[in-house]
């Protein structure tokens, strides 16, 4: 049996895919420092999977928690260099002054204990995730620690939450009154220096990745350096009307330099509400990749959806794919169901997917 790397858990993300999946394709479709992409590079499964997998790999999201984990897994830094700046943004927080709205705020207050939200906001302010790889490294150990089920593990900054969404604001608040449950008093600089311990007992890859924060309709321009050169794409597109990521994500969000409350369709889009336009959105993301790939690139998808059926989603893939100009075919298709990997635990109610499906297609 593989021995799981410990990377691939640093934070949960809501819609992932198993990294079995990803290395099932992996060595199925591709070779020894062939180059693989996912232009929805979620968590970054398929870029690092790739990378431990002997496969160069590149990747990227608009969403900046999935860029933050993404970029974290797929050019890590030194294990000493990340210790060295958990120890001195310790050194460095103790001197720091929050600002009293953000304290005095009710979800806040009930969720973080006192003295660990002056931590977080602490990191919050001084991790230049964006620029820095050993920040960006620290930032994603945060987000994975950062709520969580705090009643069965000290390794969470919250009170009692999810560790795969953000609950909202008002819910959680009332939750938490109805439970009594308090906020624990946790050290956030102890808990980081756990976690990386922790993540980097298994060795890390020979080979660096890339990850950038952007659009996959742009990915010929953010890529250039990769025209024709690659041989596998292996992604999940965003499904049409399961999930508002950046409202599930919005406490992580916040962290990175986001708004303190969940926005309103701030991450929506009507594309992935309506089926023409969600078709269209997806002729765009292939367009946007197809100068990258090679002659008879695979592109294997993982998708679903409560209101499209299998010929609907192979229809539509195959349509969106042929629309780029590029000959596509269909290889072959399976069908799985979801194990309790999209279940809320926290909040009412569950997705409603049950079924995903797998196609590989061919690109001419």
């Amino acid at each position: 049996m593989i021995e799981r790397h410990r990377f691939h858990s640093i934070c949960p993300y809501f819609a992932m895919f198993p990294e079995a999946f990803v290395r099932r394709n992996v060595l199925a479709w591709s070779k020894r420092n062939d180059i693989v992409l996912d232009p929805f590079s979620g968590r970054g499964t398929t870029v690092f999977e790739s990378l431990v997998n002997g496969r160069k790999a590149i990747g990227c999201d608009t969403n900046p928690v999935a860029a933050c984990l993404s970029m974290a897994k797929a050019d890590p830094p030194a294990l000493k260099a990340v210790l060295a700046r958990i120890s001195d943004l310790r050194k460095k927080s103790a001197q720091f002054s929050s600002r009293a709205a953000e304290v005095k705020d009710e979800f806040f207050m009930a969720c973080f204990h006192q003295e660990t939200l002056q931590q977080i906001l602490f990191l919050r302010k001084r991790l230049d995730w964006r620029e820095s790889r050993v920040d960006c490294f620290i930032a994603a150990l945060a987000l994975g620690c950062l709520h969580g089920e705090s009643h069965r593990t000290e390794a969470c900054f919250s009170n009692r939450m999810p560790r795969t969404i953000s609950t909202k604001p008002a819910y959680s608040v009332r939750w938490w009154k109805k439970n009594a449950c308090l906020p624990p008093k946790r050290d956030v600089f102890s808990i980081l220096t756990a976690a990386a311990a922790y993540r980097y007992q298994s060795p890390l890859p020979l080979i660096k990745g890339r990850v950038v924060e952007g659009d996959a309709r742009k990915a010929s321009s953010m890529f250039r350096a990769y025209k024709e050169k690659v041989k596998l794409v292996i992604t999940s597109p965003p499904y049409l009307d399961i999930t508002d990521y950046h409202e599930d994500q919005w406490l992580r969000l916040w962290f990175l330099g986001g708004p303190m409350t969940p926005i309103s369709g701030q991450g929506k889009d009507d594309r992935h509400r309506i089926v023409e336009h969600y078709w269209l959105f997806l002729s765009e993301a292939w367009a946007g990749i197809m100068p990258l790939l090679q002659d008879s690139a695979y592109v294997v998808v993982r998708i679903g959806g409560t209101r499209l059926q299998a010929d609907e989603l192979e229809h539509g893939l195959l349509t969106s794919l042929n629309s780029t100009g590029r000959k596509s075919w269909l290889c072959e298709h399976q069908q799985s169901d979801i194990k309790n990997g999209q279940k809320r635990v926290f909040s009412r109610g569950s997705s409603k997917v049950g079924i995903e499906h797998d196609f590989r297609f061919q690109v001419a």
